[in-house]
């Protein structure tokens, strides 16, 4: 039999050999988690800033939850994960960015910071106590409460990545 007729059957089988080889802790999402981390639990996200935008808790803690659904392999489970992260969400500001001649703000930026603990309970050396913080800019045309909701979900979004990133990514 000459190798071109087995190649039907030789590149589903270097590909499965592939795929194997993989298996053990890396993804194709990016993440880096060992195979003995089974689960993942998110505390709810508690809002401790000065100023309170009501659903930030709930839209963070969620995204951080969705997040771990979609890209890993882990069972999402209330309490006591291999990986468990808690926080709180500990600055809500905005500040006038770019001043013009005039003394007027041309700009203003919100910014968000989160502080988390992250634990994992495989592997003490990755677990982490951080704040993480994210900005969007906004003109100064515009009220926060017209952009707000939009602002949050798209800081909420370079949070989310920038924590998941810290706690399984390893690059």
């Amino acid at each position: 039999m000459t190798l071109f007729k087995l190649r039907p059957v030789l590149i589903p089988v270097v590909c499965l050999l592939c795929l194997q080889a993989c298996k053990g802790g890396y993804s194709f999402t990016g993440t880096s988690i060992s195979p003995d981390v089974k689960s993942v639990s998110i505390a709810y996200i508690n809002n401790m800033a000065p100023i309170v935008y009501p659903s930030l808790s709930n839209t963070l803690t969620e995204a951080l939850k969705d997040k771990f659904t979609r890209n890993t392999r882990l069972d999402l489970i209330d309490e006591e994960g291999d990986l468990q992260f808690e926080g709180e969400v500990t600055n809500y500001d905005v500040t006038s960015m770019a001043v013009q001649a005039n003394e007027v703000a041309a700009t203003n930026r919100l910014t968000i910071t989160v502080k988390i603990r992250f634990t994992n309970n495989v592997d003490e050396k990755q677990s982490y106590d951080k704040s993480f913080s994210a900005y969007e800019d906004f003109a100064s045309e515009r009220t926060l409460d017209e952009v707000q909701g939009e602002l949050v979900d798209t800081i909420v979004e370079k949070l989310i990545e920038d924590i998941f990133n810290n706690a399984v990514a390893n690059w």
